[in-house]
């Protein structure tokens, strides 16, 4: 298997993965995503833009898609922009040898115009030579504070979707879901505890959960209502 290459010290997280995320009312865009990965598709699928409000996943699915690259055995790239913008846009010379480029959080760099024209050509480069690419925002094409023209033309030719924030019996799920990957076994009764009581981001909730499956381990108890009561001080 080829490894994932990352450099500049980006790491994907181990956890960031299809299966590890819940997807709600996102089940579409989560199926194109995947489907990118197995890519025999046409440029137009292998041009894909995940937008939305802070902690729906746009990351995790970034991520994901690079960790189903590397399992195929294929180069993947993933670069959160935010990150590593500080380091100019010739980081994104001479990355048409990865089959898939995960560039997240472009809202780092909309407006700076030696990014955008790096990136405008990045965009000619992959799609002459069929990589592929998958983008993140937290805003849609249109939207995002592009200013050179031709690369507004090539983000409009993205199939895009918006990333839809889960209803509390989603997030409930989705806590169910990342507890039983981790053996643990949560019961709607203290899932809904832990979603009145606690923060409302998904981030928040799942470093919650860790917390809870530390103390779980130590204490050799079960996740119930008492046990977050003494473990957390609600």
């Amino acid at each position: 298997m080829k490894p994932v290459q990352l450099p500049l010290g980006v790491r994907l997280r181990d956890d960031a993965t299809f299966a590890n995320y819940y997807p709600g009312a996102n089940a579409a865009a989560v199926g194109y995503v995947e489907r990118l990965c197995e890519a025999e598709a046409g440029w137009a699928e292998s041009l894909i833009y995940l937008w939305g409000s802070a902690g729906v996943g746009r990351s995790h699915l970034l991520q994901a898609a690079c960790l189903r690259l590397e399992q195929n055995g294929e180069p993947a790239l993933y670069l959160p922009l935010g990150e590593v913008a500080e380091l100019g846009p010739e980081i994104l010379d001479n990355l048409e040898s990865y089959e898939l480029i995960c560039l997240d959080d472009l809202d780092a760099i909309a407006g700076r115009a030696e990014w955008e024209e790096a990136l405008f050509h990045l965009f000619n480069r992959l799609r002459d030579s069929g990589r592929r690419l998958l983008l993140s925002a937290s805003a849609s094409p249109r939207e995002l504070a592009v200013k050179l023209p031709d690369l507004q033309s090539r983000l409009s030719l993205s199939l895009v979707f918006q990333l839809q924030e889960l209803s509390d019996e989603d997030k409930l799920r989705a806590l169910q879901l990342r507890a039983s990957r981790r053996g643990l076994h949560l019961t709607d009764e203290v899932g809904r505890f832990i979603l009145t009581r606690g923060a409302r981001s998904m981030s928040a909730l799942f470093e919650l959960l860790e917390q809870l499956d530390q103390a779980s381990l130590q204490a050799q108890r079960k996740l119930t209502i008492p046990f977050l009561k003494e473990t957390l001080g609600w």
